[in-house]
């Protein structure tokens, strides 16, 4: 393998959508950073991938960049690899590719698995134009990121966590009217996948007569 960067999607719950490439690079670097190597561990060992791997996640990623990029000077090539889906989307990756990059080395990633696309393809709202939030702020600049958003006429699309989706949902009737049409898709790729769609009104009803479960997907259609 190349000395570089690579940039590795995961499947982000069927292990069918990882892709040939993906597995190859995988065996074949020196090195995987990932985000939790528990969960990546159980990945690994179904594709009897044996390669080392190390831990690489927001919490120590500011402290791990530095040695990372000089062992690629070095000649090593290494994977990134986030729990699910496409390394630095609402994951860490970020700051290790801008490092890479100011350093002069290379970096390839590779095509795969995200949520947010097929949420949003199957949602049934515009997409030839859209607006990629991910998380929204817990507190800080929450309302003002609300503010600004009630006023884009493209699609919207956020990731929630189920014991937030009721407050968010709540926070979009007040900003962007209980009238504005949405889709909801949970556990893509899993079991118990599925796709809700209506207005906000109706999904908060939904969701408060029955608890929100899994991990979430939320496309909101823009202003009109």
């Amino acid at each position: 393998m190349e000395s570089k960067l690579y940039l590795v999607p995961t499947p982000i719950g069927n292990l069918e959508d990882i892709t040939l490439r993906a597995i190859r690079v995988l065996k074949e670097v020196d090195l995987i950073l990932a985000e939790d190597t528990r969960t990546s561990g159980k990945l690994l060992k179904h594709f009897e991938i044996s390669t080392h791997m190390h831990s690489h996640h927001m919490h120590n990623e500011h402290k791990t960049v530095a040695n990372i990029v000089q062992r690629i000077k070095n000649g090593e090539s290494v994977a990134l690899i986030s729990d699910a889906g496409t390394p630095a989307i609402s994951d860490p990756g970020f700051l290790l590719t801008r490092a890479c990059l100011e350093n002069g080395l290379e970096i390839e990633c590779l095509p795969g698995a995200t949520a947010f696309v097929p949420a949003l393809v199957n949602s049934g709202l515009p997409n030839d134009k859209f607006v990629f939030e991910g998380f929204l702020p817990v507190k800080k600049g929450r309302q003002t990121r609300l503010t600004f958003l009630a006023e884009e006429t493209r699609t919207i699309i956020f990731y929630e966590s189920p014991h937030k989706l009721l407050k968010t949902l709540t926070s979009f009737a007040e900003f962007f009217g209980s009238d504005r049409p949405i889709s909801i898709s949970r556990e893509l790729t899993k079991l118990y996948e599925e796709t809700l769609r209506g207005t906000v009104a109706e999904m908060i009803e939904h969701f408060t007569v029955k608890p929100p479960k899994g991990e979430f997907v939320v496309v909101v259609g823009g202003k009109k």
